[in-house]
């Protein structure tokens, strides 16, 4: 496996206990500055959605304000699942370990409830 495809698999991370599925994942500094963008804007608009409340806004006017972060959270979903199908997934599968396809299967089944 080259060094660059290395770079892009899923690794264990070395403390279990930072992260949930132990697993890591590096990512360029431009798709990390891409996410981040993304939710500092997703950040923007509940923080928007606080102040709404406290300045005792229309019930509807705050409704679609809630429908816009769910919208922006759902592109940020499809963004980070596509990446990671692109690279976690199809890497691990070239590596013969299918056990990804499993846990993308899991994953897919969560989010659509």
């Amino acid at each position: 496996m080259s060094e660059e495809i290395e770079k892009m698999h899923c690794n264990h991370c070395s403390r279990q206990e930072s992260c949930e599925s132990g697993k890591k994942k590096a990512r360029s500094e431009k798709e990390v500055k891409r996410m981040l963008n993304r939710l500092s804007r997703i950040e923007g608009q509940v923080r928007g959605m606080k102040k709404m409340v406290e300045e005792n806004r229309y019930c509807i006017d705050i409704l679609i304000q809630a429908e816009a972060v769910s919208a922006a959270i759902n592109a940020f979903n499809k963004e980070l699942m596509s990446e990671h199908i692109r690279t976690c997934v199809a890497e691990n599968i070239k590596a013969g370990n299918d056990e990804v396809i499993e846990e993308l299967v899991k994953t897919l089944q969560r989010l659509m409830k």
